[in-house]
């Protein structure tokens, strides 16, 4: 059975130094990006909310850091996302080289916006 955690943090603590040298940076660029959302933990991962809806989740693993669910973009967005996707609505940053950070406050300034979109959808 998996570890739970309290807390983002711990969640984060639970990690080797180098992973857990990635996750702050993830997490710090989402803040930058997000800094309205709250904080989580959600299926085993560190996740940021919106109005208590998940945003974006991201996790440690052995050899890198995972964002889910990544939308897609306009071509210059797939661009720069394309080395790093793995799936449809994922995307994976090697621990052994640094996550690129504007990249993640892109991710999330993107999710933003769909969800803003989906919002307003809704309402309508």
């Amino acid at each position: 059975m998996a570890p739970r955690f309290a807390s983002v943090d711990d969640y984060i603590a639970s990690y080797p130094e180098e992973t857990r040298t990635q996750l702050e940076g993830v997490r710090c660029a989402i803040r930058e990006a997000a800094p309205h959302a709250g904080e989580k933990i959600s299926y085993g991962m560190a996740t940021f909310t919106v109005d208590g809806k998940p945003l974006v989740y991201y996790a440690g693993w052995k050899n890198h850091v995972g964002l889910y669910p990544v939308p897609t973009g306009d071509a210059a967005f797939e661009e720069a996302i394309g080395p790093y996707r793995r799936a449809k609505d994922t995307v994976r940053f090697p621990i052994n080289r640094p996550v690129p950070l504007e990249l993640i406050a892109e991710i999330t300034a993107l999710c933003l916006k769909r969800r803003a979109a989906a919002s307003e959808q809704s309402d309508s």
